[in-house]
């Protein structure tokens, strides 16, 4: 058996159909994690969610940004943007069925010495920290009521964690961490407004791994969301998002050792800046 962690997709279901071939997949045996980000800019969102939900336990998901983004344009919550494809699922028959299975994956999930989220976590928390919070809002995105969340989940402010935040603006910053943080300040306070590599980063702007004192340290985290960032693999970081979408690659690492599998990818999407 093999565990294959794979960066963002974004609608990109050629290249892991190519990358599965590469590995010698096998789902009766191996399974997948996913960094989050299935969907969204690429031309195959409808085929890369059908695929995954059809894995049933042999894949893990985490939640992206753009996977949360679909969830709100289907309640019609939010700005669509030009660059969106998520039209497809949003007219498919089994929508309801997929749109449902999207929103009950969690936004963090930890399994022996690994961990994985989409974006990053605030350099407070730890792991367990980090599963207790992201139970809270998959508790709010599962709840009857969860179109109340959709209504007030987005947004950059508060910009900070603070054990006192409670109701939406508690949610909002487990949400913006998990699924948005590239860089944040020495005191945790997050700053979205720069996404490129970090030798370009404004001053006072650090990494969100590289914040000393980071109590999330203990693990080896796997995750995704920055293609500017490209691969970093070190002891205990594993961050694979390396463009598949812009016409880099499509990563995966086997966990059990650590094993790197890299697959060339076709630009799927005029240059645009840093998603």
């Amino acid at each position: 058996m093999a565990t294959y962690a794979i960066g963002d997709l974004q609608g990109c279901f050629d290249p892991l159909q190519e990358l599965l071939e590469m590995v010698d997949f096998d789902p009766a045996r191996d399974r997948l994690w996913f960094v989050g980000d299935l969907v969204n800019r690429g031309p195959q969102s409808l085929e890369v969610l059908r695929f995954v939900h059809a894995l049933g336990d042999r894949a893990v998901v985490v939640l992206g940004n753009h996977d949360l983004h679909l969830v709100m344009q289907a309640e019609g919550y939010g700005r669509s943007n030009r660059d969106d494809t998520l039209q497809p699922v949003l007219d498919a028959p089994d929508r309801e069925l997929l749109l449902a299975w999207l929103r009950s994956r969690p936004l963090f999930y930890r399994e022996g010495e690994f961990a994985m989220v989409h974006a990053g976590l605030l350099p407070q928390w730890t792991a367990d920290r980090a599963q207790a919070l992201s139970d809270e809002v998959s508790a709010a995105l599962q709840d009857s009521r969860f179109r109340d969340f959709l209504a007030r989940m987005w947004g950059s402010q508060p910009a900070a964690w603070s054990d006192a935040l409670s109701g939406w603006d508690r949610l909002r910053v487990i949400v913006n961490a998990m699924t948005r943080m590239r860089y944040c300040d020495r005191d945790g306070a997050m700053d979205f407004r720069f996404k490129g590599p970090p030798a370009e980063a404004p001053a006072g702007c650090l990494p969100w791994f590289d914040v000393p004192g980071r109590a999330s340290t203990g693990i080896t985290l796997i995750c995704g969301h920055w293609s500017a960032l490209g691969l970093r693999l070190q002891g205990g970081l594993l961050a694979l998002d390396t463009g598949c979408l812009w016409g880099g690659s499509l990563t995966a690492v086997r966990l059990e050792d650590r094993s790197l599998f890299q697959l060339p990818c076709p630009r799927q999407v005029a240059p645009s800046g840093w998603d």
